[in-house]
């Protein structure tokens, strides 16, 4: 299946190599395609380790293995498998996780605990256990690659590589934020629908790694959507190598830890909003601002019960300014609204205030507005003070060709 890139694309980023971090490519053949679908990254003894996951009850081998390992706090080594999503396959899919971390924890000499797997593509079809070990040796046998090598190697229905970087000063040293991920449909939160990878030469304790990932994660991967589909095998994983040498940040109250958290927000974000810009058959990228509401994650929930209706998505797919879906959508959100306080706007033009059209609007501007790649809606509660911002892409019947098409 050939799919076209994404009109939204970004070329990928120049990234710095992490200190601790080796990364390689191998072809296991998965699927019957002549590309890499393997990819193995291996990290410097002591290398922290922090994740969050999906929340479908579906889920993978790989997710519940990663879930339980991932609170030990330690990596060595990660394998990422391209095209099969080894989900809903019982025993043989687990003992396909299995063999390969026991075969990297071989290799590294390591507890096989600290080898974290994920797998994408179709679910039902249990890993071949033939194929993920000859494509692991192949791999652990590579010459090292560059991020984008690797960016590429994870993707499935993704049109373009996705990579973020970002940099700080921490403790008097100069750390690197470098980080890829995979990810175009089947996106909706808890946590969005994609395997992200964060890579840093930072020293973090792992118990404050995961509380930085926990929270960059609320603020990007789980403000975005395409089709309001959580998948099973949903995973980010960040490991922390500490080669930089600066001292260990343990909680905010460590030297540079603010300048280190709002450095891997701006990663975390780089990258859910590339996952939105493939979105699948997306032509357009939509930020939705919604202010006034009750709470912060009010304002959320309303956001996203407007980023996933296919009404508003189908309108503007098709440029048309019909604020009366967004109205429904924030009515059909289940959150502290009133029809009388709201108001809406796009591409900074405000259509309705405080439950009335205005009197003087004019289409016009807001019609040039829908007919660029980049949309901007902005809905205010008039309740409170919560805000919160989410992404989304239109609906185009793009998605429905490459959705009808997958498995063949």
């Amino acid at each position: 299946m050939d799919i076209a890139t994404s009109p939204l694309a970004l070329p990928f980023p120049e990234m710095p190599p992490v200190a601790g971090v080796t990364l390689r490519i191998a072809r296991a053949g998965y699927k019957d395609w002549g590309r890499c679908d393997l990819t193995y990254a291996e990290l410097a003894e002591g290398t922290a380790v922090a994740g969050v996951f999906t929340r479908n009850i579906c889920c993978s081998s790989e997710v519940e293995l990663g879930r339980d390992n991932v609170r030990q706090g330690l990596a060595r080594a990660l394998v990422v498998n391209a095209g099969n999503s080894n989900a809903f396959t019982g025993y043989r899919g687990r003992e396909a996780v299995e063999q390969i971390m026991a075969q990297v924890a071989e290799h590294l000499d390591c507890p096989q605990e600290q080898v974290f797997v994920s797998s994408t593509g179709v679910i039902g079809v249990p890993l071949p256990k033939d194929k993920a070990q000859a494509g692991v040796a192949a791999a652990l046998a590579a010459q090292p690659c560059s991020w984008e090598d690797a960016a590429n190697t994870i993707g499935t229905t993704d049109t373009f590589a996705k990579g973020a970087t970002a940099s700080a000063i921490v403790d008097g040293k100069r750390v690197e934020i470098a980080a890829f991920i995979k990810g175009s449909g089947m996106i909706a939160p808890d946590m969005a629908t994609m395997l992200g990878y964060i890579f840093t030469d930072a020293a973090v304790e792992p118990a404050f790694l995961q509380q930085l990932l926990s929270a960059a994660n609320a603020g990007s991967f789980n403000c975005i959507t395409v089709d309001s589909d959580t998948s099973t095998s949903d995973t980010v994983l960040a490991f922390a190598t500490g080669k930089a040498g600066n001292a260990p940040l343990a909680s905010f109250d460590s030297a540079g830890a603010d300048a280190f958290a709002a450095a891997l927000n701006d990663v975390c974000r780089q990258l859910a909003h590339l996952v939105v810009r493939d979105g699948e058959g997306a032509q357009k990228f939509i930020a939705i601002s919604v202010t006034g509401a009750v709470s912060s994650e009010s304002a959320r929930k309303v956001g996203l019960a407007i980023a996933n209706s296919p009404l508003v998505k189908t309108a503007i797919a098709g440029e048309d300014a019909n604020w009366g879906r967004v109205v429904m959508a924030v009515g059909k959100a289940g959150e502290p609204a009133d029809r009388d306080k709201l108001s809406i706007g796009f591409g900074g033009v405000w259509t309705a205030r405080n439950g009335l059209p205005l009197a003087d609007y004019d289409e016009t501007p807001v019609a040039e507005h829908l007919k660029g790649r980049e949309i901007d809606i902005a809905v205010d509660l008039g309740l409170g003070e919560g805000a919160a911002t989410v992404w989304t892409c239109d609906l185009t019947h793009g998605y429905i060709s490459i959705n009808a098409d997958y498995r063949s």
